[in-house]
């Protein structure tokens, strides 16, 4: 079980050390276990009001690491953890869907003894968030922030008649299941941070990002990359959009390849009572790398706000 009860002691031990020197003093790491027996490898940084993230697919809590490391420095306790099957987290053969990472996510909340917190989803990450206030309310969340988010859906339905045809997700599997190293490695570079595009933004792509960013994904396993693939791309979001009771900043590139900005930002911005859309014109979906000091400052400002 990862140690929580250390961070008001040392808070009251460090009361003139630095902003960053209290950060690094409680950071702290290590695994929670979930009600069926699902190790989640959890991040627990800083001190202050907590802000939890939740990821991308095919990547981990890692692909969080420089705007959470700014925001824990800024004085914030930061909370990040690795989807079940993902990173450094157990590799179970089931619970590859909503239900189960909303719970999974639930389980951070309660052993972290985090309260008063805003919930950050980063691209299928934002699926968590959304089906966890549906299935556990809103109770100790204070705001939600949805990065690139899937949310309300991708997939053609009564719902999103301008969705992605399903057929195109099997073929995802499909792919994953030829030659997942190979497929990976092209759906980074093209489509998740669209290279030709992220040349002209404020933090280009490198191909060490590149690299970087395929380790993270290949740590994932192959029946969770594959499982994973209907929850994020077949999800029909739009019933639980009245439970986001709370507010909630939509940031999304104009650009973003893999989760369209009309099927997703601006439809979850239509149906969030108190919704406030940031557009980033001509970025992809990548952003947390193309426009990170952007998307750290504006998670910021909504912290404080």
């Amino acid at each position: 079980m990862l140690g929580i009860g250390a961070a008001a002691v040392g808070a009251a031990a460090l009361p003139l050390a630095s902003r960053a020197q209290r950060a690094a003093a409680h950071d702290r790491s290590g695994t929670i276990r979930t009600k069926d027996g699902v190790e989640l490898f959890v991040k627990d940084w800083g001190q202050g009001r907590p802000l939890i993230l939740t990821h991308a697919w095919p990547l981990s809590s890692d692909c969080w690491e420089q705007p959470a490391l700014a925001i824990a420095e800024a004085g914030y306790r930061v909370i990040s953890y690795d989807r079940r099957g993902f990173g450094r987290s157990s590799q179970p053969s089931t619970g590859y869907d909503y239900n189960t990472f909303a719970d999974d996510l639930a389980t951070v909340i309660q052993a972290t003894g985090a309260r008063d917190a805003t919930l950050a989803g980063f691209s299928m990450g934002g699926g968590e968030i959304v089906r966890y206030l549906s299935r556990h309310g809103s109770k100790g969340i204070a705001k939600v922030a949805l990065v690139a988010a899937v949310v309300p859906g991708l997939a053609r339905n009564r719902n999103n008649p301008q969705g992605v045809d399903p057929a195109f997700f099997d073929g995802l599997k499909d792919s994953l299941r030829k030659d997942r190293a190979t497929f990976l490695a092209g759906l980074l570079r093209e489509v998740f941070y669209d290279v030709q595009t992220s040349a002209r933004s404020t933090n280009p792509v490198s191909q060490a990002v590149l690299d970087w960013s395929l380790q993270m994904a290949m740590q994932a396993s192959l029946r969770a990359l594959i499982g994973s693939v209907d929850a994020f791309g077949k999800e029909d979001f739009v019933p639980d959009l009245a439970a986001v009771t709370v507010p909630t900043l939509i940031l999304h590139g104009s650009a973003d390849k893999p989760v369209p900005f009309e099927l997703t930002a601006r439809r979850a911005a239509a149906g969030i009572r108190q919704a406030r859309l940031v557009e980033y014109g001509g970025t992809s979906h990548g952003l947390l790398v193309t426009e990170r000091a952007r998307v750290t400052q504006d998670l910021l400002d909504w912290l404080a706000a």
